[in-house]
């Protein structure tokens, strides 16, 4: 691996770039199981909402009958 120190003592900025280069590469990999995980949350905040709608409903027919 490259030292990210030029002969001056300045930084290389072609150090930073293959850093951010192998961050990118491995990043696809993480976000294949993220879809997976993130279906389960989405799908409790849904059930949720419908509860919440047949409460309120169910408040008001009551309110009102």
């Amino acid at each position: 691996m490259a030292t990210n120190q030029g002969p001056q003592g300045t930084n290389d900025p072609a150090g930073s770039t293959q850093m951010f280069r192998a961050f990118v590469d491995d990043a696809p990999q993480t976000r294949q199981a993220a879809p997976a995980a993130s279906s389960g949350p989405r799908v409790g905040l849904i059930v949720g909402i419908v509860a919440a709608v047949i409460v309120v409903a169910a408040v008001a027919w009551l309110a009102l009958g």
